[in-house]
């Protein structure tokens, strides 16, 4: 079996090289690793990093280019449209989620148990996370189960995992953050179960990096509220 790992990048020059380390340093046993670097319009020294680093050429690893910035939606799009694996996992390129979690993430899509999984950062207690975090998250996902039927705790989590298939009929839209409420969303429509796994999150601050912004969870919102209502 082989896992697409797909990673979104925008200004990340101090953490590329050390997310797609630790990434080529997960041992999955017999399951086949593919990286796929989507950069999108980089204008710091990201490209840079990515072109200098020690595994450019390597062969499991696939850069690709986007010559302006879109969003992160479209950086997975693109990194979704190339991905040859039977599995798809996101992974962000900020050092806030450990990749030494994929083991946990496709146990239940391993064991048949599951097509879809994500990675929650509150089924265990984690005093990194803030207030306002915590409140924003709750009432996303608590407005995704309320539209949806389903039984969330962590709707907005970097970590997915799916076969490639539940994406069969599926047409994503959404080029910015509002990519994770809309994929939420029509895997839950099509009536795909999603399956919790408990990670752990290390949370930066707006100082080190972090660009998700409150004017995001409106954009969820209407994300959310259009996938419901529109046909």
């Amino acid at each position: 079996m082989k896992l697409s790992i797909i990673i979104p990048v925008y200004n990340e020059e101090q953490t590329i090289r050390e997310v797609v380390d630790r990434v080529l340093a997960v041992d999955l046993g017999a399951v086949e690793k593919e990286i796929l670097i989507a950069n999108d319009g980089s204008s710091d020294g990201t490209r840079d990093a990515i072109a200098s680093s020690p595994w450019a050429n390597d062969p499991r690893i696939r850069i690709l280019e986007s010559h302006i910035n879109i969003g992160k939606g479209a950086a997975v799009r693109l990194g979704l449209k190339f991905a040859t694996g039977d599995v798809l996992l996101v992974q962000d390129a900020d050092l806030e989620l450990d990749p030494q979690e994929y083991g946990r993430l496709i146990a239940p899509i391993l064991d048949g148990e599951t097509d879809v999984v994500y990675g929650s950062r509150f089924l265990n207690p984690n005093g990194r996370v803030s207030t306002r975090t915590r409140v924003g998250n709750a009432a996303l996902t608590t407005l995704t189960n309320l539209l949806f039927g389903g039984h969330l705790t962590d709707m907005e989590t970097a970590y997915k995992a799916f076969r490639r298939h539940v994406l069969d009929g599926v047409r994503l839209r959404c080029v910015g953050f509002d990519f994770e409420p809309e994929l939420t969303a029509k895997l839950l429509r099509a009536g795909r179960r999603i399956v919790e796994v408990p990670i752990g999150y290390h949370p930066r601050r707006i100082d080190e990096g972090k660009k998700i912004r409150w004017v995001d969870g409106v954009d969820a919102v209407f994300a959310l509220l259009k996938c419901r209502f529109q046909r």
